[in-house]
Parts: structure tokens; C-alpha cells; sequence
């Protein structure tokens, strides 16, 4: 793989490029101290992976991952942060973001982050999952455009805030054979296979508010 980090401190950079470098799956490392020189060098880099910090002099994470995915929208993005504000992951999400790690995160899950982002999954750090999960709450009305029924959407919900199906049927007055039938179509129709995917539809598709 080929590794681009976009982080305005160098430190943060060189340290992160010392330990991917050791990492057999890596075979090179590039660094960018900002959006627009990435943007700049993207076409000799051509990485597999970016690690984009999301605030930045010049142009930020968000805006540098809505230009280069338009030119190629095939390539990894996984946002880095100081923080765990919800309201940078949604702008990230929006833009295209495939992961989301807190810069404090340890190595393995910078890995794990890589490799599930690579394999077409998305990563969340827990802490940032566990924040936006905790923060989501309904909307008042169900978005016309939503693939899912009315039903379904109120099931999702409590996927993301985590309940078993057993305690969504009871929640809802319902039979855990018909919620584990919900969460089958819930699956098929958002195309996802964790919890982490789920979040990321219902932010995409404005299902839910945070």
C-alpha cells in the first residue's frame, strides 16, 4: 500500500511516518503539511490510504477530501482529529470519509483502521463512535427520500444506539424474530455489515440528527 498523511505538525507527521514505514503492508509513506500541497502533489503520489487531518492552515480536511474524491473517488480517507466533536465527523462523512481516528488513538488501531478502510469497511475510534451514537436523537419526521420504511428507520436507530435485538422488540412492542427480519433488510438495503457503517448511512442520509 501507499500511504499519504496530511497533518500540519511535524512531529505528529514524522512519527506517524516512522512507525507505517516499519509496517510490512507499506511500501511508501508520503507527507503533505497541508491540504493544498497534497492537493498539489496527489498525481505522483497516488496513495491508496490518505490520513487527513481535518483542521489545517489553508485548506482544511473537509474541503481537501470533497476535491481530491472528485477527481478520485476511489480513494481511502480516513479522518484524523485533536478532537472528538461530533460536528467534524459528520463534515467528513459528508465529504467521503472513510474512517475516523482521534490522533491520540494507539498504533494497533491506526492499523486496524487502515486495513478495514482498505477492505471497504469504515472505522470509527470507539470514543468517537460511542459520542456520536450517544448523541443521536430522532427526527420529528421520516425524510422522503430514505430507502427504508418508517418501521425500519426506528429500528436502525436503536441499532446505532446500540441495543440487541431482544431489547429493540421490547422497546418497540415487537417480536425479536420480526426485529432480527427488520435488521436482515436494514443490512441489505444500507449495504452494511457493522455499526459503524450504519452510523455513516444515517448521518449520509440525514435519518437522524446529532
Amino acid at each position: 500500500m501507499r500511504i499519504s498523511i496530511v497533518d500540519d505538525h511535524q512531529l505528529f507527521r514524522d512519527g506517524l511516518k516512522f512507525l507505517l514505514s516499519g509496517w510490512d503492508f507499506i511500501d511508501d509513506v508520503f507527507v503533505s503539511e497541508n491540504g493544498d500541497e497534497f492537493l498539489k502533489n496527489i498525481e505522483s503520489m497516488l496513495p491508496d490510504v490518505v490520513l487527513m487531518d481535518i483542521e489545517m492552515p489553508g485548506t482544511n480536511g473537509i474541503d481537501t477530501t470533497i476535491a481530491c474524491l472528485e477527481k478520485y473517488p476511489d480513494l481511502k480517507i480516513i479522518a484524523l482529529s485533536m478532537y472528538g466533536n461530533e460536528n467534524y465527523y459528520t463534515g467528513m462523512i459528508d465529504a467521503g470519509a472513510k474512517g475516523f481516528l482521534l490522533k491520540n488513538s494507539r498504533f494497533e488501531n491506526v492499523q486496524r483502521a487502515i486495513t478495514e478502510v482498505i477492505n471497504g469497511n469504515n472505522y470509527f475510534s470507539p470514543e468517537i463512535l460511542n459520542g456520536i451514537v450517544r448523541n443521536l436523537s430522532k427526527k420529528k419526521t421520516s425524510p422522503d427520500n430514505s430507502e427504508l420504511t418508517s418501521r425500519e428507520i426506528e429500528v436502525l436507530y436503536n441499532i446505532c444506539k446500540g441495543l440487541s435485538n431482544q431489547e429493540i422488540a421490547n422497546n418497540l412492542n415487537l417480536s425479536k424474530r420480526t426485529v432480527d427480519k427488520h435488521r436482515e433488510n436494514i443490512l441489505l438495503k444500507t449495504q452494511s455489515g457493522n455499526t459503524a457503517q450504519m452510523v455513516v448511512y444515517a448521518i449520509k442520509n440525514k435519518l437522524f440528527e446529532i
